[in-house]
């Protein structure tokens, strides 16, 4: 915790470890991480996964949900969320969902592009006083409010991504009972489904609806 009262953010793009201490990709982690914070912050009405919730005996509140999504993710030491966090972290969540429901590459890389024009700093590589390895940084300063981090190191690893695939970097569901925000991963054609799972449910149900023989 910064001695202002706001939690350093260290993990931003580096080389970081989930709980089992196995290894993952730091561009593709931090835009699964973008993904599943939207999730968390922008649940679509009336989706499987929200009903899942409502109807948990025990359901965990927002701030709860998203803290576990960052110690998922590696975030270290105290994680303190404000109501103004949360508020502002839900803006931040609505535009990235704009890149995610880009349809092609050229509209995701305007929004791209938008977003960091009017929100990310020169980028820097930091170890926050030596609490963390090395790791790139495009907001203000080790730091700043989360949702400029959230922002800024979600725009940097989709743009990485999409760069990278010269594809969208990411999409939502086509299922019209799931629409969850999800990672194209690879070279090959973008994904329609978050998980084959849905990918499955949607095929039969199109079989068992469609025209007669």
């Amino acid at each position: 915790m910064a001695s202002n009262g706001y939690s350093y953010k260290n993990v931003t793009l580096g080389v970081v470890s989930h709980q089992d201490g196995l290894p993952i990709g730091s561009v593709h982690d931090a835009a699964q991480r973008a993904a599943d914070i939207i999730d968390v912050l922008l649940p679509r009405p009336g989706s499987r996964d929200e009903i899942a919730r409502l109807a948990s005996p025990e359901p965990r509140d927002e701030r709860t949900r998203l803290i576990a999504v960052l110690r998922a993710y590696g975030e270290p030491g105290l994680i303190e969320i404000s109501a103004a966090d949360l508020a502002a972290l839900r803006r931040a969540a609505a535009d990235l969902r704009e890149v995610f429901a880009a349809g092609a590459v050229a509209v995701a890389a305007d929004r791209i592009n938008e977003l960091l024009a009017g929100r990310a700093y020169p980028p820097r590589l930091t170890t926050h006083g030596g609490a963390s390895g090395w790791h790139l940084h495009v907001d203000s300063r080790d730091d700043a409010p989360w949702a400029e981090w959230f922002l800024t190191s979600s725009c940097l690893a989709l743009a990485v991504l999409l760069a990278e695939r010269q594809a969208p970097p990411a999409g939502l569901c086509g299922s019209p009972s799931c629409g969850k925000p999800f990672v194209n991963v690879g070279r090959g054609a973008a994904r329609r489904y978050c998980s084959a799972a849905c990918g499955t449910r949607e095929r039969v149900a199109a079989h068992r609806h469609g025209p007669p023989a």
